[in-house]
């Protein structure tokens, strides 16, 4: 098998797990490249449908094209898909114009995330994330345990060995955390995406010199250089590049350990 194959195979074998343990799973989806790769190795591990709900955290900050690409994706994949806004706090004023970064991204990503999880009471999330995104996310299991408030404890981390994975005791309320892509690198998802050839949203290709690597809110998002506006190019970008892919997002850099602060209280 090949490399791909070998990280595909392994997704997939960890999606069947989660779906046959579990009994409420959903599936957080950011409609970043991640996100999307994670629709594609669901739509194969379940014969071409995606069994479980697709959750969308909308902060209402998106990127339209971001918008545009959701109402397609929606249709396209068949997905059973919930949007969930933190109207409490919109309302009480909290946004980009009006607060820092990681209170913004706090309260319209990880409580909105809390609030779905209460009121579709799942006991897994299938999430995107990967190792190499970020020295916290490294951190990271398969099968990543939560409290019931939705934090994530990341200096008690349970071993994982021959593929035993393990779950918190019944009854101890929380969630878990699978996170099939956790062995992925930015380079073996394009590389993936270019071989699958799987739909993506057009902000990650080159426009004026410029393109996303790293897509959240469109205040704190920012592009980098680029002249990539194919996957070829941007494969062969990556290959050379020392720029971090989330450089230009705002809220890992506006304080010391913000990633892993926010990451314990529940942020995905």
């Amino acid at each position: 098998m090949s490399h791909l194959s070998k990280l595909e195979s392994q997704s997939v074998f960890l999606l069947r797990e989660a779906y046959r343990t579990f009994q409420r799973v959903g599936m957080p989806w950011s409609m970043g490249k991640d996100s999307n790769v994670l629709l594609w190795l669901a739509q194969k591990a379940f014969c071409g449908r995606i069994p479980f709900p697709v959750l969308h955290i909308d902060t209402t900050y998106e990127f339209p094209e971001m918008m545009e690409f959701r109402a397609w994706a929606e249709t396209h994949y068949g997905l059973q898909l919930i949007v969930k806004i933190n109207e409490e706090a919109i309302a009480r004023g909290v946004g980009y114009e009006t607060h820092d970064p990681i209170t913004v991204t706090h309260e319209l990503k990880t409580v909105a995330l809390r609030q779905a999880l209460e009121e579709y009471g799942w006991d897994a999330l299938i999430t995107g994330i990967r190792r190499d995104e970020d020295p916290t996310r490294a951190k990271e299991r398969y099968f990543s345990p939560r409290s019931s408030e939705g934090e994530w404890n990341y200096k008690d981390q349970p071993p994982e060995f021959w593929n035993q994975f393990a779950l918190p005791p019944k009854g101890a309320g929380g969630h878990v955390r699978v996170q099939p892509l956790l062995d992925w690198t930015e380079y073996d998802i394009w590389l993936y995406i270019r071989r699958e050839k799987i739909p993506i949203p057009p902000l990650y290709f080159a426009r004026n010199g410029k393109r996303f690597r790293s897509i959240g809110c469109q205040p704190i998002t920012h592009p980098v250089p680029s002249t990539a506006s194919t996957v070829d190019e941007i494969i062969a970008e990556l290959y050379a590049t020392r720029t971090p892919e989330r450089a230009g997002r705002a809220q890992d850099h506006h304080e010391r350990n913000a990633m892993q602060k926010l990451r314990a209280k529940g942020f995905l």
